[in-house]
């Protein structure tokens, strides 16, 4: 069946009004694997995302937002310290014990919230590492979100399938016990320690690949863990868990300015939402899942409401990659995906090239101050910094900083209809280019095809996609359009230069 993209409700007024900004609290929300047709907003009636809706259907919804990255290490990277994650050679998915990433002394969009002013928390999903490697999580984990800009954390070590299944709060594990301390090892398993081979009878969800190692709260994990009972989270109480500390960080700090960094875990596997959510959907844990953090979104909204904060609190809505579908575990997401298109009809998901691995839910709202409007300009998460620096009228030259964050503020509060002119996207250290309505990918060699089944869009030979009239991607017309291919593989050269590698030589790029 020929895939289309979903379209967008009429109910979106086709005009933007321009409004003078005020300095607001800011908070960014940032789902984990969510894709462009995982929620409603984008046309989608195989899934119902109401509170999420709600931002887009009174702010700005984006047709064109990207993260810039396929994957989450490298795409919060950027979203964090305005610069393009492939000029970090550790801006890559990251194991469950990984170091800091960002270095303590880089300029951060935390650091510059907090110059402005601002009190400011990370709660939720990192991945960006902590400590400085061989972690020992029975101290004090540092250097850690604090350290580069955040006065207040609370977060899961790595992601919701590794070890260790600990939150750790200012850097300290919650509920550690001493006498019973915790041990984490990616190579090799403790002795008499179960996994997910030795002993599946203690499983509750199956893993599908790479998935097999620690069984904790009956799901396999990636690495191997021993100790730290008391400390191990319970993934159906996740959700409850973060929101609680979101409603106390804003409650608290009600009465001055404030930066929330909302990292949901949703829908990254193992997907195992609270009961209240199991079955809503119909379309397995996948969706239940994206159920459940829509719920989020509207908790953390009323809350904002409650203390009469919704006028003066601008909120950004997105997603740090692409969707995937089976990502290591049978959980009834394949078997229940029915007429569901998680990419919306793009092409690809997470680990992909194709846009669908970066062009992701995109709307910020702020209720009173920006006029509902549809933009179709290309915004990207590495903007953010550049962007909420304008806002909050830091005094940090940006331009000194040698960013590749770019200020789109009058887009973000759909006062502009202009974006950044191109960007750079990247899966797993392949780049592509997006410029206007073209994107052009560099050949790779590569398999069609990584284990999730997703397209990773290694191409023999260059790929040019007019994706406004071909969102698909299903026509190259890279021998129809020479002059716009070569322009864009000279940018693309010029941006890149000392970075990219084209892994096919009898192909170069020039």
């Amino acid at each position: 069946m020929k895939s289309k993209l979903l379209l967008l409700p009429s109910l979106f007024l086709l005009g933007c009004t321009e409004q003078k900004p005020a300095t607001p609290n800011v908070i960014v929300i940032l789902a984990d694997d969510l894709g462009f047709g995982d929620v409603s907003a984008y046309g989608s009636k195989t899934i119902h995302t109401p509170n999420i809706d709600k931002l887009a259907r009174e702010g700005v919804c984006f047709t064109n937002g990207y993260a810039t990255s396929a994957t989450s290490t490298p795409s919060r990277y950027a979203l964090m310290t305005g610069m393009y994650p492939w000029k970090n050679s550790e801006a890559k998915i990251l194991p469950g014990d990984a170091p800091l990433i960002i270095d303590e002394q880089t300029f951060t969009l935390p650091e510059m919230m907090r110059q402005a002013g601002y009190k400011t928390a990370a709660i939720g999903k990192w991945h960006l590492g902590m400590g400085r490697g061989q972690v020992d999580w029975n101290k004090p984990v540092v250097p850690g979100a604090n350290q580069i800009g955040f006065d207040y954390s609370c977060l899961i070590a790595a992601t919701n399938d590794r070890v260790p299944t600990v939150y750790v709060e200012d850097g300290l594990v919650v509920g550690l016990d001493p006498a019973d301390p915790i041990y984490v090892d990616y190579e090799h398993n403790f002795e008499g320690e179960p996994t997910a081979l030795s002993n599946p009878e203690l499983l509750k969800m199956k893993w599908s690949h790479g998935h097999n190692n620690s069984i904790v709260n009956g799901i396999p994990r990636i690495g191997y863990m021993k100790g730290g009972e008391k400390a191990r989270w319970v993934d159906e109480n996740m959700a409850d868990y973060f929101l609680g500390k979101v409603k106390r960080f804003v409650t608290e700090n009600k009465d001055r300015p404030f930066f929330l960094y909302y990292g949901l875990h949703q829908p990254h596997v193992p997907r195992a939402p609270h009961q209240r959510f199991v079955g809503t959907t119909g379309l397995g844990a996948r969706g239940d899942a994206i159920a459940e953090a829509d719920w989020c979104v509207g908790e953390l909204v009323a809350c904002l409401d409650s203390l009469n904060l919704l006028e003066n609190t601008l909120i950004v809505f997105s997603s740090d990659n692409g969707p995937v579908v089976d990502d290591g575990y049978w959980d009834g997401s394949v078997e229940n995906l029915k007429d569901h298109k998680p990419a919306g009809g793009l092409r690809g998901g997470k680990y992909s090239l194709y846009d669908g691995g970066t062009h992701i839910p995109l709307f910020v709202y702020w209720k009173g101050r920006i006029q509902p409007c549809q933009s179709d300009a290309i915004v990207s998460q590495l903007d953010f910094l550049a962007s909420f620096a304008d806002l909050v009228d830091s005094r940090v030259n940006i331009d000194s900083l040698n960013l590749d964050s770019r200020n789109v503020l009058p887009a973000l509060l759909g006062e502009s209809s202009d974006g950044r002119d191109y960007i750079i996207l990247e899966a797993q250290g392949k780049m592509a280019i997006r410029k206007g309505d073209w994107i052009m990918i560099p050949p790779y060699a590569g398999p069609e095809r990584n284990e999730t089944g997703n397209e990773l869009g290694n191409l023999e030979d260059f790929g040019l996609y007019h994706v406004k009239n071909d969102p698909a991607q299903k026509t190259n017309v890279a021998k129809e359009y020479p002059d716009v291919l070569n322009e864009l593989k000279d940018l693309f050269y010029r941006t890149t230069q000392g970075y990219y590698k084209s892994y096919v030589e009898e192909v170069p790029l020039k």
